[in-house]
C-alpha cells in the first residue's frame, strides 16, 4: 500500500496492490476501499466509480478490455438501478433499468450503430417481456405484447416494403388468434386514395385458419370458413358484379353442379363474368347490371335493348362521369385526387337536384327500384356506397320507372327513357346543388359530423312497415309530430313555418297538406332539421314587443297564414307514430394473399459478475415470408 494512512490502517487517498495483478487506486476508510476510486483487474476489467467497504456500490463505470462499457447503478458490484450499457464489437448499447445485472423494468436496446434497429419497453431477466415496441432495420416495426423474446398477446406489426399491416393476436412470434390483416396496394404519390385488400378472422400459426371474412379491393367478399389459408369449407362469396355463390368451398374452389349433376370444383375466376361484359361496349367500370329490368321486356329484345341503352350511357359518359365526381365530392374536404365512393346520401341530393321526385315517385320509393340484394336494414341507409358502373345502372333503373310509359311506343325503350332522363333531367340541373346541407361546402364539411347521431333518431322515429317490405320509413306527418314531441316549435318556427320547409322542394310548395302523408328519406328529415335550425338562429327583430316574444307557439300558429290553420289540424288529428330504434347499418368495403408468417429469434447472455462482457445481442430481423401475388380470386 502507498498512501495514507491513521491508527495504523489505510485511511484517505492511496494505491494498494494485491495479490493477483489486482490493483485499486483511491480512497480508503479504515483500512477499506471506501469512497470514490478505480479497481483494475490484470485481464484489464476496469470499475471507477464508488465503493462501500471494498464493494463497488453507487454510481460507477465498467470498462472491459474489448472496449465495452457499463455507466450507472451498481449494487454489490453487479449492475442493479438504472443504467447505460455499451458494446463495442457489435454497436449494441441498452439504457435503462437493471435488476441483480439482467435488463430488468423499462429500457431501450438499440442493435446497431446508426440506431435503425431498436427496442423499447418491458424487460424481464433479459428478456423482451410485457409491453414493448419493436423496429427492425428494414423499417418493419412490431408494437405490442411480448414473452421470452417473442411477440406473444396482442400487438400490431407493419411490414413497411410490403405495403401490410397486422393487428392481433400473436403466440410464439406469429399470428394466432382473432385479427386483421390488411394488405395496402400501391398508389400515386401525393394521393390520399389507396385501395386495400382485409382479412378479418381467425388465424392459426400464421395461417388463415378458422372462420373469417375477406374484402377484396375489387369489391369482392368472401365470408366463411378457411383451412390453411385457403377458403375450405362452407362460405358466402359476392362477386364485385353483385352475384353470389353460397355453398361449399374446397382448396379456394366453389363446388358447384356439373352437367352431370354432381359437385366439381370451379376456380373462382370466371365463375360468374359479368352479365354481358363479353359483348358490352362499355368498359368494367361502367358495365350495367340490369338483369332485373331486363326481365320487363321481351326476350326477343332484351339483347338489343341492352346495346342500345349502353350506346346511350356510351354517348353521355363524360358528363356522367364528371356527375358521379361531383356530388361524390360533396361534404368531403378538398384531397390531392378527389376521388370518393358516391353514397346513397348524395345520390338522392342529386336526383332532387335534378326534380325526379316531381315526377310523381319520392325517393324512399327509387330506394326499393335499385335495391338489388340489400338487407332491410341497407335499402335506406344515407352511408351505402356505390361505384361509377352501379351508379349508372341506378339512373337506367329510374329512368325506366318515370317514363316508360310515355315512352311505351319508341323502339327501344330503355335507350328512349335514359335518353329523356339526360336530356330533361340530369344535363340541365345537374350541379346546381339545392337544399340545406351541401349548399354551402364549407359549413357541409362540418355538418355532416352530425349525420350519425341524427340517423339515430331518424330511425327512432321510423315505422316498421308490413310485408312483403318489412323496412323502416317515416313520413312527414310523423315529422311534425317528432318536433310537438321534442317541443321544438315556438314563436319562431311555427308548424306553418316548418310545414314550408319541408315542402319548399315539392312539386307545388304553395299546398302543404299535400306533402303530409309522402314518406322522406333521411336526407330530407336531415335537412328539414337544418332549415330548422337556420329559422330558430335568426335574430328577432328589434320592433318585436315583449308580449310577442313570449306569447305561445301555438297563438302564433293561429296568427299566421291561412295554411296555420290546415298545419294545427294536422298536428290534432294525427296519431303520434309509435318509435321503434334500429340500429345504423355500417357498410364494410374491400385479392388476396398468403399472410406473412413471422419468427424472431434472439437471445442475449448478460454475466453479473465483473469478470466478463458478454452482453451480445443477436436479432434476426422479421421478414415475412409472403406470396404477394393475390389468388385467383382477386
Amino acid at each position: 500500500h502507498e498512501g495514507e494512512t491513521c491508527e495504523g490502517q489505510f485511511h484517505g487517498e492511496g494505491v494498494a496492490y494485491f495479490e493477483g495483478g489486482h490493483m485499486y487506486k483511491g480512497m480508503f476508510s479504515k483500512g477499506l476501499m471506501d469512497g470514490h476510486g478505480v479497481f483494475t483487474r490484470p485481464g484489464g476489467l476496469k470499475y471507477e466509480g464508488e465503493f462501500v467497504c471494498n464493494i463497488p456500490m453507487g454510481q460507477g463505470t465498467y470498462t472491459w478490455p474489448d472496449g465495452s462499457s457499463y455507466k450507472g447503478e451498481v449494487y454489490n458490484g453487479i449492475r442493479h438501478g438504472t443504467g447505460t450499457y455499451k458494446c463495442a464489437k457489435n454497436g449494441v448499447s441498452y439504457r435503462g433499468q437493471w435488476d441483480q445485472g439482467k435488463r430488468h423494468g423499462k429500457g431501450a436496446v438499440y442493435y446497431n450503430q446508426d440506431k435503425t434497429s431498436w427496442y423499447k419497453g418491458d424487460w424481464v431477466k433479459n428478456n423482451r417481456e410485457g409491453w414493448g415496441v419493436r423496429c427492425y432495420p428494414s423499417g418493419n416495426k412490431y408494437s405490442g405484447e411480448w414473452k421470452n423474446n417473442l411477440r406473444h398477446g396482442e400487438g400490431t406489426m407493419r411490414w413497411l416494403k410490403l405495403g401490410q399491416q397486422y393487428v392481433g393476436m400473436w403466440h410464439n412470434g406469429v399470428q394466432h388468434g382473432r385479427g386483421t390483416h390488411i394488405w395496402i396496394l400501391r398508389r400515386a404519390a401525393g394521393s390520399q386514395y389507396s385501395q386495400s385488400n382485409q382479412y378479418t378472422g381467425d388465424f392459426v400459426q400464421g395461417q388463415r385458419h378458422g372462420q373469417g371474412a375477406f374484402y377484396y379491393a375489387g369489391g369482392a367478399i368472401y365470408e366463411g370458413e378457411w383451412r390453411n389459408n385457403k377458403k375450405h369449407g362452407k362460405g358466402k362469396f359476392t362477386f364485385k358484379d353483385g352475384h353470389v355463390f353460397e355453398g361449399e368451398f374446397v382448396d379456394d374452389q366453389m363446388m358447384t353442379h356439373n352437367l352431370s349433376g354432381n359437385k366439381a370444383p370451379t376456380p373462382l375466376c370466371g365463375a360468374f363474368p359479368p352479365s354481358g361484359s363479353e359483348s358490352s361496349i362499355l368498359g368494367p367500370d361502367m358495365a350495367l347490371t340490369i338483369e332485373r329490368l331486363l326481365d320487363k321486356i321481351p326476350e326477343r329484345n332484351c339483347e338489343t335493348e341492352r346495346k342500345q341503352v349502353e350506346f346511350v350511357v356510351l354517348r353521355q359518359g363524360t358528363d356522367l362521369r364528371s356527375v358521379y365526381s361531383f356530388y361524390s365530392r360533396l361534404g368531403h374536404a378538398p384531397s390531392p385526387d378527389n376521388i370518393f365512393l358516391l353514397s346513397r346520401l348524395q345520390l338522392w341530393r342529386l336526383l332532387k337536384d335534378c326534380n325526379i321526385h316531381h315526377h310523381d315517385i319520392t325517393l324512399t320509393q327509387i330506394d326499393h327500384f335499385i335495391r338489388e340484394d340489400a338487407t332491410t336494414a341497407e335499402i335506406h341507409s344515407p352511408f351505402t356506397t356505390m361505384l361509377l358502373r352501379r351508379f349508372l345502372s341506378c339512373l337506367v333503373l329510374v329512368a325506366y320507372h318515370i317514363y316508360h310509359k310515355d315512352m311505351v311506343s319508341q323502339t327501344n325503350l330503355l335507350a328512349a327513357c335514359f335518353s329523356k332522363l339526360m336530356t330533361d333531367d340530369i344535363l340541365p340541373n345537374a350541379k346546381n346543388v339545392k337544399g340545406f346541407l351541401f349548399r354551402q361546402p364549407d359549413c357541409a364539411v362540418v355538418t355532416v359530423n352530425y349525420l350519425n347521431k341524427c340517423w339515430e333518431v331518424y330511425q327512432a322515429y321510423c315505422k316498421v312497415n308490413a310485408a312483403p317490405r318489412d323496412d323502416q320509413t317515416m313520413t312527414c306527418r310523423h315529422l311534425l309530430w317528432m318536433f310537438k314531441d321534442l317541443h321544438l316549435l315556438d314563436n319562431k318556427l311555427t308548424a306553418a313555418r316548418l310545414l314550408k320547409i319541408i315542402a319548399a322542394e315539392s312539386r307545388d310548395p304553395s299546398s302543404l297538406s299535400s306533402c303530409v302523408d309522402l314518406e322522406i328519406t333521411f336526407l330530407e328529415f336531415f335537412e328539414v332539421l337544418l332549415g330548422s335550425a337556420e329559422v330558430k338562429c335568426q335574430p328577432v327583430s328589434e320592433g318585436q314587443e315583449e308580449g310577442q316574444l313570449l306569447s305561445s307557439p301555438d297563438a302564433e300558429v293561429r296568427r299566421d297564414l291561412p295554411e296555420a290553420e290546415a298545419s294545427e289540424k294536422i298536428l290534432q288529428t294525427t296519431n303520434s307514430p309509435s318509435q321503434s330504434v334500429a340500429a345504423p347499418v355500417n357498410s364494410p368495403i374491400t385479392p388476396e394473399v398468403s399472410s406473412p408468417k413471422s419468427v424472431e429469434t434472439g437471445k442475449s447472455s448478460d454475466t453479473a459478475d465483473l469478470s466478463t462482457a458478454q452482453d451480445v445481442e443477436s436479432q434476426q430481423d422479421v421478414e415475412p415470408n409472403v406470396n404477394d401475388k393475390p389468388q385467383s380470386a382477386g
